[in-house]
């Protein structure tokens, strides 16, 4: 299980194969449901979770108005959890399941000892965390800068590209939460890119009929970010599978 999985979490797949044998008999496979909380604020986080495929996670913070702010989404490129802890540290941001799928999980405790076995090994964690700090700097930005319009275009081409697939799994308020924007905003953009033929919607997903032309309504981030992840880990960020079917 741990070997064949392996392929669908490009972080697992860019270490070596002698440091991937030192987690392999640790690692578990799960299907999580979306709107799982795998951690909230304040919580000891003792499991690293790899999403696979297209299972995608978000950080959550909860502003002190109640809103629920998506500033991060990890998928099937990287991992969540105590990724360069050296103890169980307290959680800051909730970390929900917005799109279900299976995922591989890895206790804390495990992966510490075999850093202390592998110098490669902590310096490829070391590189994501480092990875993963420029996609949240980019991501402020982005919502800083970036239109709704923009935003959705970017994170359904970053659904297609992890899952390789142009249906893309994902409804209105799913999208609607990873903008941080009400359902009819979100609703509202995907009326447009319908009337402009670049995709159909259907029960819990979208069709991408133009790729092309989502990419062009897209923002930069993600290829920002991607050459960041290739520079220090290779190309691991949005990597394409090998049996994608994408336009």
């Amino acid at each position: 299980m741990p070997s064949r999985s392996r392929s669908f979490n490009s972080l697992l797949r860019c270490i070596s194969d002698s440091d991937f044998g030192l987690l392999a008999p640790y690692l578990d496979k799960v299907d999580l449901p979306e709107g799982l909380v795998l951690c909230g604020p304040g919580d000891q986080v003792e499991m690293i979770h790899f999403p696979c495929g297209p299972s995608l996670v978000s950080f959550v913070v909860v502003m002190e108005d109640g809103r629920e702010i998506d500033a991060v989404q990890i998928g099937s490129d990287g991992a969540v959890g105590g990724i360069v802890s050296r103890a169980r540290l307290p959680a800051y941001t909730r970390i929900v399941v917005r799109l279900a799928g299976p995922f591989i999980r890895l206790p804390i405790a495990k992966l510490e000892t075999a850093k202390r076995k592998s110098s490669t090994l902590m310096d490829a964690f070391a590189r994501y965390a480092d990875c993963l700090f420029a996609q949240t700097v980019q991501s402020v930005a982005c919502n800083a800068a970036h239109s709704i319009e923009e935003r959705a275009a970017k994170w359904i081409v970053a659904i297609m590209e992890r899952t390789g697939h142009d249906l893309v799994p994902l409804t209105h308020d799913q999208l609607a939460n990873m903008l941080g924007v009400g359902r009819s905003y979100a609703s509202r953009v995907i009326e447009t890119f319908k009337a402009e033929g670049i995709l159909e919607t259907g029960r819990g997903s979208f069709l991408v009929s133009d790729a092309a032309a989502l990419r062009q309504k897209s923002c930069l981030c993600d290829a920002t970010v991607g050459q960041h992840f290739e520079e220090l880990l290779g190309r691991v960020y949005l990597a394409p599978r090998a049996s994608s079917n994408r336009s």
